[in-house]
């Protein structure tokens, strides 16, 4: 194997002969350099070399001193591979056209003429993010298929959770997790369900605050016959249901003060009674509780026991909210994406770039369980082979600023690798293909630090 053939490969899309070998030569020590001029050749390379980072002009022929061309090439590239990061020039000074490449996905923008050493730097520092997200998202696959099935990670913040949950696991004691509504609190504890050793017994669910309180203690712990009017027969409430297996509490910051002293009995002697009953029952259930509340401020305000309180919390976990995990949207759209496609019989390709785009920037109020329904809305409406950004409902229209965006990738690189290296700044400067001093001046001016 040559050298050239070890190197990344690099598209070059110019139909200026001058520029292609200009841009060829300075390139050619970092990348395999692969050249086209018009619409055909540059999608022919596309298809067979999947280039990590292409460079683009915009004002092709047939439209040479304008943009219609170059973008309707960038769409094309991006639909057939999202993850490619496509730098785009223009030598017509038109501001509009750059923005408007950004809103279609592009990685970055030059002007003409060209600066050599800006270029070779913007195409260094996007071979080293593309190569930075397919290492994220090849964890977040093994995540999946690890112990721990069914959680979707990519971030840092993230990956720390599932770090944590895998240790906590297979321990028999009692979790707590907090976060959001929507962040997937019921998803991890059935991975944590599934990585002890109760995964072949029974995982049981209750939402606290979806059971009318009058009910709620005869569905917990059961009741016997004649306990109350209607109680035809003797009913095995959750916890008996849960033996040898996990019980998880929802929203257990809902659950009146009557009976956490009965969970707090449980969680203390592992022993219930029936409603209406009068003997001890013994049950050997994992509890994992769940909330949205801040419970320190219910402790404080009477509402919730401080000693049921430290029994749940052996362990607590909390999970960030999707707007905190960065690029954790994008993987969890496509997960979601490959899983309704099938089920529900479509046949959609992908992702539109303006899709991929509005999931990036979107907030996410809903967190995890407002991009699974939009997403799932989304198959369900699509015309074309693509979903869109107005399939998913939301705007494509509102984009930082050119420096905002590289500021973003800055971080989101800089974050990525010193999770990959172990906060070793050393060994992260090796794999963003930077000096050590200069990811520290890079990390001061994004007052980030280890």
């Amino acid at each position: 194997m040559n050298h050239a053939e070890k190197l990344p490969s690099l598209l070059i899309v110019e139909d200026d002969p001058g520029i292609q070998k200009q841009l060829k030569w300075a390139l050619s020590d970092h990348h395999q350099v692969e050249l086209a001029s018009d619409r055909a050749n540059a999608m022919a390379i596309v298809r067979r070399m999947e280039p990590p980072v292409v460079i683009l002009d915009l004002g092709l022929p047939p439209d040479p001193n304008g943009a219609s061309e170059g973008l309707s090439i960038l769409e094309e590239i991006l639909s057939f591979r999202p993850a490619t990061k496509v730098i785009v020039s223009s030598g017509n000074g038109e501001h509009r056209h750059a923005l408007e490449a950004i809103r279609l996905g592009a990685y970055d923008f030059y002007p003409k003429p060209v600066d050599i050493d800006v270029l070779r730097l913007i195409a260094q520092r996007a071979l080293h993010l593309q190569a930075l997200e397919l290492e994220n998202q090849r964890l977040a696959e093994n995540q999946t298929h690890s112990t721990l099935p069914g959680l979707i990670a990519g971030s840092h913040v993230m990956l720390e959770v599932c770090r944590i949950a895998e240790r906590v696991a297979p321990a028999d004691v009692t979790v707590l997790l907090t976060g959001e509504s929507g962040t997937g609190k019921e998803v991890l504890a059935r991975a944590l369900h599934e990585g002890s050793d109760r995964a072949a017994r029974k995982f049981v669910a209750i939402n606290c605050a979806a059971v009318p309180e009058n009910l709620l203690e005869s569905e917990l712990f059961g009741h016997e016959k004649g306990a109350f009017t209607g109680a035809t027969k003797q009913t095995v409430g959750k916890f008996e249901q849960a033996h040898e297996g996990t019980l998880f509490l929802d929203e257990i910051g809902d659950m009146p003060l009557a009976l956490q002293a009965k969970l707090l009995r449980f969680l203390q002697e592992r022993v219930i009674e029936r409603v209406g009953g009068r003997s001890a029952i013994a049950v050997d259930a994992r509890v994992i509780a769940a909330t949205n509340r801040n419970l320190g401020e219910m402790i404080a305000g009477g509402q919730f026991r401080e000693d049921l309180f430290y029994r749940l919390s052996e362990i607590e976990l909390h999970i960030p909210p999707l707007r905190e995990r960065m690029g954790d949207a994008v993987l969890l759209a496509r997960y979601f994406f490959q899983r309704f496609n099938s089920t529900l019989g479509r046949t959609v390709k992908g992702f539109a770039p303006d899709a991929l785009a509005a999931i990036s920037s979107y907030q996410w109020p809903g967190n995890v369980r407002e991009l699974e329904n939009r997403v799932k809305r989304a198959l369900v409406l699509a015309a074309g082979d693509l979903i869109s950004a107005a399939n998913l409902g939301l705007s494509a229209g509102h984009f930082s600023p050119l420096r905002d965006w590289r500021e973003r990738a800055d971080r989101e690189a800089v974050t990525s690798a010193l999770s990959l290296s172990g906060n070793n700044v050393s060994a992260a400067a090796k794999l963003l293909g930077i000096s050590r001093p200069t990811l520290y001046e890079l990390m001061n001016s994004l007052s980030m630090r280890t």
